[in-house]
């Protein structure tokens, strides 16, 4: 079943539930209302009858004589004092055991003579019975009420019939169960449109999430710009809520298809620079070793061509251990965790880089105490090394390379500042990513294979730190955060 045929049926259901309970609850509170009112004329008519008020011949006369005495004349019966009554009032004299009087009147001087099984049903009544509800065969229903005579040991028996409660009663049942057909109408049609208006939010949600699924989410780049419309992302509504969080799954996946799609360009980007870095050096190393065999007589080319094979090789195999490292660090291989000392690292790594670089001006800024870090000490002076080489490679001769080291709360803080010319800012979003220089050119007049400052954030990465860059022409920073040991 859809939802649609649950609630209207849910709708029809409740309303079938409602209007049976008030028509219950309505036709008992009636009928004991009527019956009420009944019983109420019947106990005047009861009075009226033991007692005679203004009524000629009134009372209940001491029987006749039992020769005299005529059963099937019931003129003079109590129930005749009732004013002439003639709308079927039943009425029996009862004396020594025996009904001595018995009818219905039929109209202001005559009355319907009951027989034998209809007169049983009055045995029962005794003086101190209330208003009860008996049968008399063939006559329908009465409300009946015994009365002591005041002649003795004589019983009166008055009765009023049920016929016009009980009518009253069949004419309501059918009028509600009237009104429970319109109701069902009523609520089946209107549930239908406001069922259907109701959920009209949810069929734009499905629409939505139907456009979803036909894109090509499998290859190439998605463009998830479908979303759900802002009027069925209310928080305060059930469906609003089902569309709000459909439209931040939709961004979820669509930064997720983003970063693929990132992850994959990058992939083809590395895959095409590390063949063009391998590349160059395979080059030279062919070119050098065909002419070693081309000029075997000739030991000073021979000599000269070996020498740029193994110049190649080994910068080629510097270039295979930088990938194999990053490989390394990508899959989450863990690093040694000791205890490092950070004021060495960069004692150590700047008297290397003055005499790699002794036409820069190389500075100190280290505090007073020795500041410590939880690391791999050889990868971490990789990354000072790579700072400074940085540094070194691409500024002019002359600038002045500060390096420093400070802490931060529960942080070692490390820093390489220079003077020199900057880093475009276009660039500077990039420049920890893999084979991104400078010099777009690709020169190798600097020796940089653009994987220097990548490695510098894959190790700060896998120590649990933080690096950053900020440049500006005169003022380049570079900061490293390290948790301290």
């Amino acid at each position: 079943m859809t939802l649609r045929t649950k609630l209207l049926a849910g709708i029809m259901v409740l309303v079938v539930a409602v209007c049976a309970v008030i028509a219950v609850v309505t036709e008992l509170a009636i009928g004991r209302y009527l019956v009420q009112q009944l019983d109420d004329q019947l106990v005047a008519a009861q009075q009226r009858v033991q007692f005679g008020v203004g009524q000629e011949g009134a009372g209940d006369a001491p029987p006749r004589p039992a020769g005299g005495y005529d059963e099937d004349d019931c003129s003079g019966s109590a129930f005749l004092t009732l004013g002439g009554a003639s709308d079927g009032t039943l009425g029996a004299k009862i004396w020594g055991g025996q009904v001595r009087s018995a009818g219905i009147a039929s109209g202001p001087q005559s009355c319907l003579v009951l027989d034998a099984s209809q007169v049983g049903v009055l045995m029962s009544i005794s003086p101190t019975t209330g208003p009860v509800t008996v049968t008399v065969p063939g006559q329908g229903d009465y409300r009946v009420v015994g009365s002591p005579s005041r002649y003795g040991d004589g019983i009166l028996v008055t009765g009023l019939p049920l016929e016009e409660v009980e009518q009253t009663q069949r004419t309501l049942a059918l009028v509600m169960a009237a009104v429970t057909g319109i109701a069902l109408i009523a609520a089946g049609g209107g549930g239908w449109l406001l069922v259907r208006r109701s959920l009209r939010p949810l069929d734009r949600v499905a629409q939505t999430a139907r456009e979803v699924s036909s894109l090509p989410l499998d290859r190439g780049e998605v463009d998830l710009g479908v979303r759900v419309p802002a009027q069925d992302t209310d928080p305060r509504t059930e469906v609003g809520q089902v569309g709000a969080a459909l439209n931040q799954m939709l961004g979820h996946v669509s930064q997720a298809l983003e970063a693929r799609h990132e992850s994959e360009t990058r992939v083809r980007q590395f895959v095409a620079d590390a063949s063009h870095e391998l590349r160059t050096p395979l080059a030279a190393i062919r070119g050098y070793a065909d002419l070693a065999r081309r000029d075997g007589d000739d030991q000073e080319a021979v000599d000269h061509a070996l020498r740029r094979v193994q110049s190649e090789s080994r910068r080629m195999t510097s270039l295979v251990d930088d990938l194999l490292l990053l490989a390394r660090l990508d899959s989450g291989r863990p690093l040694s965790s000791d205890e490092v000392d950070l004021t060495m690292v960069v004692l150590d790594a700047v008297s290397d880089a003055r005499v790699a670089g002794p036409e820069h001006r190389w500075q100190l800024d280290l505090p007073d105490e020795p500041v410590t870090a939880a690391g791999d000490q050889a990868r971490l002076h990789q990354v000072l090394t790579n700072l400074l080489a940085n540094a070194r490679t691409h500024t002019p001769s002359g600038t002045t390379v500060v390096t420093g080291l400070s802490t931060e709360g529960s942080a070692a803080v490390l820093t390489v500042t220079d003077d020199g010319p900057g880093i475009a800012p276009d660039l500077q979003p990039q420049v920890f990513n893999r084979f991104v220089r400078g010099d777009t050119s690709r020169s190798r007049a600097a020796g940089s294979t653009g994987l220097g400052l990548s490695i510098v954030a894959a190790v700060v990465s896998a120590h649990g730190g933080h690096v950053s860059v900020s440049s500006r022409p005169g003022r380049t920073v570079f900061t490293v955060r390290l948790p301290r040991a």
